[in-house]
């Protein structure tokens, strides 16, 4: 099949890996940005591969994992307080909250409703009028052309029990944050593909040169992954810290002007609550004025809870890139994906759900 199994072609994974060790001179640490990316070197053993110099640390590339506390409480009050129909992707299901999970609250008589697509929520608002319907907005700079594209629908139509829940969040600024903190270990990035597709290459540029950081845009595919870490291994033994594109059959310096209109035309930059990890300015994106209507947050005015669902949940220092998931005492224990103590063990791109479906408790521990 094009584009996936030239992209996974053995010999070429293990003559990158050579490549790899013979580059890598000295001790690097790397920070892969994308969930899906984490999956790909678990699921297919990348990191093993490598030669012992090379670390790689897991970044919070996973929306679900880094959707606060609070918004995952507020899904639930629209479910159950306002009567809402609340519509999400299946994977926020499981996500605790500060109190209960949507699972929960669909158990408890909440009509939650799993869909595939921002699309199918205004569908089944236009199919119930007389009921309010809310979409969990959930994703990074991916997701939001489809979420800005469901409420200029919206509008279109003149759906008026439409509206979102919105939990954007955006790359850059997260990476920003990484590098800015006391405990920072990461000397090099694999950015996500997938958000460059939408957004450009143009935001990278002054992060690697305010923190001497190469950053290497990559795709998903083991070939993908090891052609970006044999680009960043050269650049860090170099000296060099630039932006290069490895996914350039995917992402254009530009990005995609169609999608980022869209965007910008219903969404604002906004500050985020980043879950583990505490509120980064300027990194996340929510409904501009002129679609408050359209804005669950100012429809239903929600109610605002504080604080970390779990203390015991080391997530945030996973996201970080401080430990990984077999460092965490509770993790395969006390925490499974079907008693999580934090998100990155429930969504489908998180670091944890990877380890655990994928390799032994305590494996590839140092």
């Amino acid at each position: 099949m094009k584009y996936v199994d030239e992209y996974r072609d053995a010999a070429l994974v293990r003559k990158l890996a050579e490549a790899i060790a013979r580059a890598a001179t000295r001790p690097w640490t790397v920070m892969e940005i994308c969930g899906g990316q984490t999956h790909a070197i678990v699921k297919f053993g990348l990191d093993d591969l490598l030669p012992p110099t090379l670390t790689l640390v897991h970044g919070p590339g996973c929306p679900v994992c880094v959707t606060s506390a609070e918004l995952i409480d507020q899904a639930v009050e629209l479910a159950l307080r306002h009567r809402a129909i609340l519509c999400s992707f299946g994977d926020m299901l499981r996500v605790p909250g500060n109190g209960i999970d949507l699972l929960t609250a669909k158990a408890r008589g909440g009509d939650v409703r799993i869909v595939y697509s921002p699309l199918d929520a205004v569908k089944i608002a236009q199919e119930n009028p007389l009921r309010e319907v809310v979409f969990f907005a959930v994703g990074f700079e991916t997701t939001a052309p489809a979420n800005a594209l469901s409420v200029l629908l919206a509008e279109r139509e003149g759906v008026a029990n439409y509206s979102i829940l919105t939990s954007h969040v955006l790359v850059p600024p997260a990476m920003r944050a990484i590098l800015g903190s006391v405990d920072n270990h990461v000397q090099g990035f694999l950015a996500a593909g997938h958000v460059c597709t939408i957004m450009g290459t143009g935001e990278y540029g002054p992060i690697a040169r305010d923190y001497r950081t190469p950053i290497i845009i990559t795709g998903f595919e083991p070939v993908d992954i090891l052609e970006g870490l044999l680009l960043c291994v050269q650049q860090l033994e170099s000296g060099r810290a630039e932006v290069e594109n490895a996914y350039a059959r995917a992402v254009k310096a530009e990005g995609n002007a169609h999608a980022r209109r869209f965007v910008e035309q219903v969404f604002e930059i906004a500050d985020r609550d980043w879950r583990g990890i505490g509120v980064i300015p300027r990194s996340g994106l929510s409904v501009r004025p002129a679609y408050a209507k359209f804005d669950a947050n100012h429809r239903f005015h929600l109610s605002r809870t504080m604080g970390s669902s779990n203390t015991e949940c080391i997530s945030g220092q996973i996201m970080r890139g401080v430990k990984k998931p077999h460092h965490c005492p509770a993790f395969g224990t006390r925490c499974t994906p079907e008693q999580p103590l934090g998100a990155p063990m429930v969504s489908s791109e998180g670091a944890c759900a990877a380890y655990y479906r994928y390799r032994a408790r305590g494996a590839g521990a140092e």
